[in-house]
């Protein structure tokens, strides 16, 4: 399979923060998610789309319209195929986010939830990774930290498309109010 020096085709923001709760609705969608990260690769038709996640074509620019809606796909080439204008479909950025101080209201979608359901046959199979830890920080440490991750995120987005497995990558910080600590140490004499 050839690598795309250029992941994917097409020009594209490096992220965009998710602040309506139409956003954060259209991207809660199992289906929409997978469009989302075919798209990672190049700009692809309805069809092309169809095609590769096994669903009807009117499912497909049912969801594709959603996340077009939202302003989280766009048209990003077109060709003319006998009297039709094929429009091919892009993401509009490599990542959507919401932050720590959304104000959106209630939240549907869960990036460790959907992690586990995908993560499943591969642990089943011996071939999950991963690390939990925990540490005990001030706020603008953890910050730093996440500004940090992001960057890895952004370099795993950024990887030529090739291979023959696809690989879920998932990261996320949050606090724990009820974990225990110990006391502060005791005077230790001279």
């Amino acid at each position: 399979m050839a690598i795309n020096p250029q992941v994917p085709d097409y020009e594209l923001e490096d992220t965009i923060e998710l602040t309506t709760a139409e956003q954060v609705k259209a991207i809660s969608d199992p289906l929409r998610t997978s469009i989302l990260q075919l798209l990672h690769e190049r700009a692809a038709t309805v069809t092309e789309l169809a095609a590769a996640v096994k669903r009807p074509k009117s499912t497909v620019a049912h969801h594709v319209n959603v996340l077009a809606d939202a302003g989280l796909l766009r048209v990003v080439r077109t060709r003319r195929v006998r009297a039709i204008e094929e429009r091919y479909y892009g993401r509009a950025a490599r990542m959507f986010y919401y932050g720590l101080g959304r104000t959106t209201g209630e939240l549907d979608f869960n990036d460790f939830e959907v992690a586990a359901k995908e993560s499943g046959a591969a642990y089943d199979a011996g071939q999950l990774r991963s690390f939990i830890r925990h540490a005990r920080v001030p706020d603008e440490r953890i910050g730093e930290f996440w500004e940090r991750i992001q960057e890895l995120i952004h370099e795993f987005d950024k990887l030529p498309r090739s291979g023959d497995t696809t690989y879920g990558f998932v990261v996320g910080a949050y606090p724990m109010t009820d974990y225990p600590m110990l006391p502060p140490p005791a005077d230790t004499p001279a």
